[in-house]
C-alpha cells in the first residue's frame, strides 16, 4: 500500500466533506447527531462483538490491565457514548454566530462572525468513546473530523464510524465529514501531520509521549498540553475543613486524570496544625506521601520528596507535600513547577485569592474548588474534545465554541478607500 496516497485520498475526501458540512442546517446536523446515538444503542451487541478482538489483541500483547480497561466496551460505555452524542444535539451551534458589530466613522459597519476550522485531526489512543465524542463535537461545530485512534483499538474504532458514517449519509451530511485512518501503520500518522493547506489543526489527546511526537514532527497547528502537574495552596487564612475536603477531593476521587492535584502546597504558618489530620487522611485512602523536610518533621515515616518529583504527573494515588514560608514563595513554586494546567488557592482572605488568580498563569485558576473541575461539562460548556494550555486560540476545556474560530464580516454602501 501506498501509505501516502492513502492518507492524502482521506484528506481530501474530508476537505470536500468539511465544505458540504459548512452549509449544513443546525437542524440537520441536530437530527443526525440524535440519530447516531439511537445507532449505537440498537447496534451496541455488534459494537461488543468487535471490540472483543481489541480485547484479545491486547491482552495477548502484553497491555496493562488500565489500559483494557479504558478500551473495553459494554453497555453502560455505549449508552453513555449514545448520551454525549445526545447531549451535544442540544447544545447552541456556535457557527453563525455574530460576536460583536461595530461603526466606522465612514458608515460601515463591522463584525466578527463565528465560522467552521475546516478539517481537524484527532490522534488519540486507547479510548473507543474518543472516536464519538470527537466526531458529535466537530460535526455540531461544521468541521470534518480525521480520526486516527490507536492500533489496539482499531475494530472498535472502525465499528462505531462505520455506524456513524452511515446514519450521516442517510441524513444528507457528507460521508467525508467523518473520515477514519483505517490502517495502523506509523507512518500514516507521520504522513498526515504533513498535509497542510489541507488538514488545518491536529488535536491530540493521549500521553506526553504521543503528544510531544505530533508537536514535534507536525507542520499543521496542534493544540495540546503535555501534562497536567496540578497544585492546590492551602493559605494561612484557609478554612480548614474545606480544604481539607477540596485536597483530598483533587487528589483521591480520579487520580488517573490530567486535572487531579499532584503537589500540595501548605503554609508553614498553619502546617503544624493541618498536616497531621489530612496527611493520615491521605494515607487512609492508600496514598504514597513524598515530603519536604519541613513536612517530615511535622509527618515523619513518610518519604522524602525529590526535587524531580515535583515535575512528576503520578496520574496515580501519589502525592507531593511542601510547606512553604508564604503565598509569594508557593506562587514561586508553581511558576517553576506547573504545566500551566489548573491550580487553586484555599482561603479566606479577598486579597491574595485576587492575586492568586492574576499572578497565576494556568489554563484554569481555581479559587475555594477542587482542580477536579477543570472539565468543559463542569464549566457549562456542555462536552469538551480536550484542555489545552497553548495560549493561541484556545486555552482551557475546549467545547465548541473553541472548535471555531471567526471571521470579519463587513455591511457597507458604496465605502471607498482614499
Amino acid at each position: 500500500m501506498n501509505v501516502k496516497q492513502f492518507i492524502l485520498d482521506k484528506a481530501m475526501e474530508a476537505k470536500d466533506g468539511a465544505r458540504r458540512l459548512a452549509k449544513a442546517s443546525s437542524k440537520q446536523k441536530n437530527t443526525a447527531l440524535i440519530r447516531m446515538a439511537e445507532a449505537l444503542k440498537s447496534k451496541a451487541e455488534y459494537l461488543i462483538s468487535e471490540n472483543k478482538k481489541d480485547i484479545e489483541y491486547a491482552a495477548n500483547k502484553g497491555l496493562s490491565k488500565a489500559l483494557i480497561d479504558r478500551l473495553t466496551l459494554n453497555e453502560k460505555r455505549i449508552s453513555e457514548m449514545a448520551q454525549g452524542l445526545a447531549e451535544v444535539s442540544q447544545l447552541p451551534d456556535p457557527v453563525g454566530e455574530i460576536t460583536k458589530m461595530w461603526q466606522r466613522p465612514n458608515g460601515m459597519t463591522v463584525g466578527r462572525m463565528r465560522v467552521p476550522i475546516g478539517v481537524i485531526g484527532i490522534i488519540y489512543e486507547a479510548r473507543p468513546n474518543v472516536t464519538a465524542d470527537a466526531t458529535s463535537l466537530c460535526l455540531k461545530a461544521g468541521n470534518a473530523v480525521i480520526l486516527r485512534g490507536g492500533s489496539e483499538a482499531i475494530n472498535s474504532n472502525r465499528a462505531i464510524v462505520n455506524i456513524l458514517r452511515d446514519v450521516a449519509k442517510e441524513e444528507g451530511i457528507h460521508e467525508g465529514a467523518i473520515t477514519f485512518i483505517d490502517i495502523t501503520e506509523r507512518e500514516a500518522v507521520m504522513e498526515m501531520l504533513k498535509l497542510e493547506g489541507i488538514v488545518d489543526l491536529i488535536i491530540p489527546r493521549g500521553g506526553e509521549g504521543l503528544i510531544r511526537a505530533v508537536t514535534e514532527n507536525s507542520r499543521i497547528p496542534v493544540l495540546k498540553h503535555y501534562k497536567g502537574v496540578c497544585h492546590i495552596f492551602v493559605d494561612r487564612d484557609a478554612d480548614m475543613i474545606m480544604a481539607e475536603e477540596i485536597c483530598f477531593n483533587a487528589k483521591v476521587q480520579r487520580p488517573g486524570t490530567c486535572n487531579a492535584m499532584e503537589t500540595m502546597l501548605v503554609d508553614e504558618a498553619i502546617a503544624e496544625g493541618f498536616l497531621p489530620k489530612m496527611l493520615r487522611r491521605f494515607e487512609d485512602a492508600g496514598v504514597e506521601l513524598r515530603g519536604c523536610p519541613k513536612t517530615l518533621s511535622v509527618y515523619p515515616n513518610i518519604k522524602e520528596v525529590r526535587e524531580e518529583d515535583f515535575y512528576n504527573e503520578y496520574l496515580d494515588l501519589i502525592l507531593n507535600v511542601k510547606v512553604v514560608k508564604d503565598m509569594n514563595d508557593a506562587i514561586d513554586h508553581i511558576v517553576k513547577y506547573s504545566s500551566a494546567h489548573s491550580e487553586s488557592i484555599v482561603t479566606m482572605n479577598y486579597d491574595r485569592a485576587m492575586r492568586f488568580l492574576r499572578e497565576v498563569d494556568s489554563s484554569a485558576v481555581f479559587v475555594n474548588a477542587s482542580t477536579r473541575l477543570n472539565d468543559g461539562y463542569q464549566f457549562g460548556l456542555g462536552a469538551e474534545i480536550g484542555i489545552s494550555t497553548d495560549k493561541i486560540h484556545a486555552r482551557g476545556p475546549m467545547g465548541l465554541e473553541e472548535l471555531t474560530c471567526t471571521k470579519f464580516i463587513i455591511f457597507g454602501s458604496g465605502q471607498l478607500r482614499e
